[in-house]
């Protein structure tokens, strides 16, 4: 019994163990360095379809024990690669693919040694169940890379699409259809084309679909719903052009001729818009010319004691804060005026100085005397009561009444010559305008004035302007370098030997608009006498054009003191850009440029800010019609 036992343990042995040990010893010592070489060599000329570097398509392995189409069978470089790809990173891999016969023939010989390999060891039914035992865990584990694989390029293409939609553009669709209307336009110009009227209705009617479609579409979002039909439907009849005339010369030569007419079209444009831009800026509307002929009617039927202001104690005393206004304009002033009081911690310590011209010193005097602005005082003087500003004190007053600016202004063949339009506006011929220059004769009692424009709004107290130590300088001032066009070599002309040896091209500007004068420094350093000097040097307008900018960056050079950029915020008159949290945050707001608060042509978005100030309710606004 014992032998028999032993006897049958003996061919378990050999006919079990045996074909297992040389078997793994097969495989253990098999060297498949130059086998695989070649096996890398056969495959890397197959591909499966959408499969790359960094996406596997993985199919479950055939059961048989016989190779004829090996579908996704994966060699790694290491074993390791396996652990890596189920990890998810990206691997190095080779993929069979039986795509044709000639891939099936190099595959079948590639995989030669392998298949005798099986064949030798399928020589009995053990290891005809150990082989498919073998595959069963082999095929278990290729579905679990199947799964991983798919999984990894899922999460692939999501972030590959997340990746396009953000590197789309948003206006992507609207440049295709604007380059669609393009090419219609070139092939409707063609001859080839037009010879042919059934396409040429086509492309017309296409032309016409897609220029409504666009419309004033900046960006996609803007586009209907039948914004794609439409791009196809366009496309489809271009490629019926493109069969008729495929002459890429001809196409070059028409698209340059619509380039260069394109760009004078444009020339012109620009130049009637900026024509009318200041034309508009230049114009009063109706109900700002009618305030001033009801406020003048109204004042002179006053009696000579109801036309004076009060407090005239508190108009030179030096003790309390001054500020200079010089406009003909009634509600811009009030807008400054009522702004700046309606902030003031102590209104009754403000004194408000206005001076105008003969036109509006009766209505400018009839508002305020209608309209104080709280216990602030108030005074109205009329330029032409200046018996010391005449021509012969002030050389701008005698150039600007000279024969040579009088034609520069309202001779019409210069207005064409002249390209930048903005220097022929009237307020630089009005002595309003340079009135800055002369505030020590104006107010010979006060040590401090605070200059305002008349196109600003005050949004906080100013009073701390008058505490601000100026350190000798003669000009309070905010800078305005922080872009390239508000330096020096921006208003001056540098290319006078004069102003290149004086002054740096680089220097920053600074804005007018809210200056602090120190009107003693002023006196001093005779800051008069110093814009006297260069007017008269300045007599041809060689040195500068013409504005009071110019002549101020020149009379106050080394003489400005930079304030704090929050006290003061231009722009709102010509820049739609402007930071609003700049806006909150500054003490005053400029509406510099020609988009003025009280005009249609206006930023909509700072409108606001002006038009709380004024007070619509007020019977000669009724009258004039002037509405928010």
């Amino acid at each position: 019994m014992v032998a028999t036992r032993s006897i049958v343990i003996l061919l378990l042995c050999i006919t079990v163990v045996t074909p297992i040990l040389l078997y793994t010893d097969r495989l253990t010592t098999f060297n498949y360095s130059s086998a695989h070489q070649e096996f890398v060599e056969d495959v890397t000329t197959f591909t499966v379809g959408g499969v790359d570097s960094g996406h596997l398509n993985l199919l479950p392995q055939e059961t048989s024990t016989i190779v004829k189409e090996p579908i996704g069978v994966v060699y790694s470089e290491n074993s390791s690669n396996s652990n890596n790809l189920l990890r998810g990173e990206h691997v190095v891999t080779r993929v069979l693919s039986a795509t044709n016969e000639e891939g099936r023939v190099k595959g079948e010989n590639s995989i030669k040694l392998v298949t005798d390999e099986e064949d030798a060891i399928d020589a009995n039914d053990n290891d005809e169940k150990l082989t498919k035992s073998s595959n069963a865990s082999d095929q278990a584990s290729q579905v679990i890379l199947t799964k991983q694989g798919k999984r990894h390029i899922e999460s692939s293409s999501k972030v590959n699409n997340i990746k396009h939609s953000e590197e789309t553009p948003p206006d992507a669709r609207v440049r295709k259809l604007k380059d669609q209307l393009i090419q219609a336009k070139v092939y409707l110009s063609l001859q080839a084309v037009r010879n042919i009227p059934h396409l040429t209705r086509e492309l017309r009617l296409r032309v016409k679909e897609v220029s409504r479609t666009i419309g004033e579409a900046s960006k996609d979002s803007d586009l209907p719903r039948n914004a794609n039909e439409r791009m196809k439907a366009m496309e489809q009849s271009l490629m019926k052009a493109r069969q008729i005339h495929d002459d890429c010369a001809t196409s070059v030569k028409k698209l340059r001729a619509m380039l260069h007419s394109s760009e004078d079209q444009l020339r012109v444009h620009k130049k009637q818009t900026l024509f009318l831009t200041q034309l508009t800026a230049k114009t009063l509307p109706k109900g700002l010319h009618c305030l001033p002929l009801r406020l003048t009617t109204e004042y002179y039927s006053l009696n000579s004691s109801q036309q004076q202001f009060p407090n005239h104690e508190k108009l030179e005393d030096p003790g309390l804060y001054h500020y200079a206004i010089f406009s003909d304009n009634i509600l811009a002033t009030a807008v400054v005026v009522n702004s700046t009081a309606a902030h003031a911690k102590d209104s009754s310590k403000h004194v408000f100085h206005i001076v105008t011209d003969r036109l509006n010193y009766a209505a400018m005097r009839m508002w305020f005397l209608a309209n104080p602005p709280g216990k602030a005082a108030v005074q109205v003087q009329n330029i032409e009561d200046f018996a010391w500003l005449n021509s012969s004190y002030s050389p701008v007053l005698k150039q600007l009444s000279s024969p040579s600016m009088i034609d520069y202004y309202f001779k019409a063949h210069r207005a064409s010559s002249d390209s930048n339009l903005k220097f022929r506006n009237p307020k630089y011929l009005s002595m309003l305008n340079h009135l800055r220059f002369y505030l020590p004769e104006i107010f010979p009692n006060l040590k401090k004035v605070l200059f305002l424009d008349d196109d600003v709004i005050v949004q906080k107290d100013l009073t701390g302007l008058w505490s601000i130590n100026l350190k000798g300088n003669v000009n309070g001032a905010v800078e305005t370098c922080t872009e390239n066009f508000h330096r020096f070599d921006r208003y001056l002309n540098f290319s006078n030997p004069l102003i290149a040896k004086n002054f740096d091209p680089r220097a920053c500007g600074w804005a007018y608009g809210m200056n602090v004068f120190d009107l003693v420094e002023w006196k001093k350093q005779n800051i008069t006498e110093v814009y006297h000097n260069w007017q008269k040097l300045n007599h041809n307008r060689q040195l500068w054009k013409l504005g009071t900018l110019p002549p101020g960056l020149i009379t106050f050079w080394k003489r400005t003191f930079a304030l704090n950029r929050s006290w003061h915020v231009l722009g709102l008159g010509y820049n739609p850009n402007v930071n609003l949290k700049d806006i909150e945050r500054a003490a005053v707001i400029h509406y510099n440029g020609n988009m003025k608060p009280w005009l249609e042509i206006s930023i909509p978005k700072f409108r606001g800010y002006w038009m709380k100030y004024v007070d619509y309710n007020i019977v000669y606004l009724r009258e004039c019609n002037i509405n928010p």
